[in-house]
This record gives structure tokens, sequence and C-alpha cells, in this order.
């Protein structure tokens, strides 16, 4: 009961104003949600696309209307290839195809004309326009070919054709794209990053407040008390984790419900990660209070814990990037287990899968706890710096 005593202190301490409200929680979600909406959108460039169409037929209309429909397409008709092409050059359009006389009669033949594709550069945009034109004209053919079969020998009917083409356009019969999710959602190390160096922030608060109780004097009439060091310690640590909870809730929120961003992840899961990260920061919290005598240099936790270990734990860049005895140092920051584990459930992980990065959090944040409590004493006089 010490121990959440202690707790409902720090926490009407550190949220109970409006200027604690407002710093602690609301800031810090706002720069976070930030973070994520200009980190974690998913970039869907749209691809303007010049075509000259000289056939003017039924295949060459169906082709266009199939192009139309497809996400991410714009197209724009133009009377010449030479209009085109200045297009082209003027980046007015980043890629062009011309359909050629004769494109429908070919279709019912059978012998369909290639279709000429323009780009400045080959690109990502070239190759998918070269294969959706493809795949769309082979299976105009298909369907031609099936309508003369059915019509017989000699036989041309229009009308079915015309007919098939309206069918297959309602897409009455769709393919399912799966996501197998092999590998994390592109940037979301990035974004678990500095969302993770945002919530480190708490670290500082709470350690100003365990270093101004003991310059106070206040931790000395605490420690007087009948209650155990140990208490005192947890009590420092569920308040500001607590705190550390209703910031990560508030993210979660706001990325998910509001930013529209998807890390691929379910909500609970990624909620207990974040949770098991921000008990190793409270341990930090804990072991740095314990050795900080003056509130002045509170300060400094910036510059020797929080900013190196982010550093180190690939919140800024991949680990692989890093020299191998850096890489080999990130195993001893939560930084890097908490994005690893991440990673782990976007890539389609589930918690039994984690468990060896969660241990280890887990176990970073007792043994933190166990320095903090042991180190974590009054001064017998002023603070000294």
């Amino acid at each position: 009961m010490s121990s959440l005593t202690i707790a409902w202190n720090v926490i009407r301490r550190t949220i109970g104003t409006k200027k604690g409200l407002l710093g602690y929680i609301l800031l810090p979600c706002v720069v976070i949600s930030l973070v994520i909406a200009l980190l974690g959108q998913e970039e869907m460039t749209l691809s303007q696309i010049a075509y000259v169409d000289r056939d003017q037929g039924l295949a060459s209309a169906f082709l266009l209307e199939e192009l139309a429909d497809k996400p991410g397409y714009a197209l724009k008709e133009y009377e010449d290839d030479a209009a085109m092409k200045d297009a082209l050059l003027s980046k007015q359009a980043t890629i062009g195809f011309a359909i050629p006389a004769g494109f429908t009669e070919g279709v019912r033949s059978g012998r369909v004309p290639k279709l000429q594709v323009y780009d400045l550069a080959t690109s990502e945009a070239t190759f998918t326009l070269r294969i959706n034109l493809d795949g769309l004209v082979r299976g105009m053919t298909a369907s031609a070919g099936m309508v003369r079969t059915a019509a017989g020998e000699g036989g041309q009917d229009s009308a079915a054709l015309a007919d098939v083409f309206r069918e297959t356009g309602k897409h009455r019969v769709t393919a399912i794209d799966q996501e197998l999710r092999l590998y994390p959602k592109e940037g979301l190390s990035t974004v678990t990053g500095f969302t993770l160096l945002f919530l480190m922030s708490l670290i500082s608060s709470s350690v100003t407040q365990i270093v101004e109780d003991r310059s106070k004097r206040t931790m000395a009439r605490i420690y007087s008390a009948p209650v155990r060091a140990w208490e005192i310690a947890a009590g420092n640590f569920l308040g500001s984790f607590f705190v550390g909870l209703i910031q990560i809730a508030v993210v979660l929120m706001l990325s998910r419900w509001v930013l529209r961003y998807d890390a691929g992840i379910p909500l609970h899961l990624h909620f207990i990660v974040l949770a098991a990260f921000m008990l190793v920061a409270m341990g930090i919290a804990s072991a740095a209070a314990g050795l900080i005598r003056n509130p002045q240099n509170a300060g400094m936790l910036n510059n020797l814990i929080i900013t190196p270990t982010c550093m180190i734990g690939g919140c800024f860049w991949p680990i692989s990037f890093m020299p191998e005895y850096m890489q080999k140092a990130a195993n001893f920051v939560p930084q890097k287990w908490t994005i690893e584990a991440i990673e782990l459930l976007s890539s389609g992980s589930s918690l039994k899968g984690v468990v060896t990065p969660l241990l280890i959090l887990v176990l970073m944040a007792f043994v933190l706890l166990i320095i903090g409590s042991a180190i974590l004493r009054p001064s017998e006089g002023q603070a000294r710096a």
C-alpha cells in the first residue's frame, strides 16, 4: 500500500495540473503524432499517363476504361505522338503509350499490334504500366477468341464482343490481395524509433521530481517513515510508469484512429511491447535518480543516456549500418529489443514470436529497479553538485 500511495502522489504531481497535463501528455503525444504523419504515411505517387488513340474502336475504349479505373493512374489524351512526346519532355506526364490503328481488328483476329510505350527513364511506373497493358491485351484477345469460336468459322459478332467487354468491366469476379506480411512495414522502424525517443522524455521529469524531493528533504522524511527502500523506489517507478501508459494509449489511438496509420500490428500487442519498453525507461529513471544529487544536473540525462542509447539502439538508422562493436553494444539498450519486437510483429509473428525481446526488456527493468532501490537514498545534508 505504501508503494501505491507514493505512486498516486507521483501521478498527481506529474499530470494533476494543467501545465503537467499539457507538458507530459498532450505535447509529447502531438509531437509523436506529427512524426508518424511525416514519416509513417505511405506515399502513393499518381502516375500522369499520356496516350494517343489512333484506333478509336471498341477494344481501345475498353483498354482505356480499365486503365482509368486502376488506382494511381491519371490518363490524358493527346492528338498525335509529337504532342505526347512534348508533354513527356516538359514533364507534364511521366509516361505515355500509343494505341495503333487497327487495334480493335487485331484483337478480334488474334493478331494484336504491339503497344508502344514512351518514357524518359525506365522506372517502376513504366514497368508496371507495361505489365498492365500486356495483361489487358491478353485478356481482350482471349475473350475475342472465345467469341470467334462461338460464332463459327468466318463469323464475327461485334455485338457479342461488346457484351463480353461490358460484363468484364463490371468485375463481378475479383482477386483478393492477401498480404502475407513477410517483411515489416516500410518506415516502421523509423516511426518506432522516434516514438521511443519521445517516450523516454518522461525519464527526465521522473528524475527531476525525485532529485527535487531529495534536495528539499521530502525524501528524507519518507525514509524516516516505516517504509522499505524498495517500496519507495517501486512507488516512484509505478507512478511514472502509469503516466507513460497514458502516453502510449493516447499515441496509439491518435495514430490509428485519427492519422489512420496502420503498423500491421494488433493494437493490444503494440501496447504490450511499448509498455515493456516503458518499464525499462522507468527503471533507468530510478537508477539515474539515485546517482544525481543536484537538480541542475538532471538535464544531462539527454546527453548521457537518452540520446546515446537511442542512437545505439537503432532509433535513427538501422543497426546494421553501425560498426560491429556498436552492434554488440546495442544488445544492452532497450530500444534495440523494442524495435526488433515491433518489426517481428509487423512481419506476421505472434506474441510467442516476441517472447525473447519482451523477456529481455522485463529483465532489464527488474535489474534497474533493484539498482534504483539500492542507491535511491536521501542526502545527509544539502544537495551537492
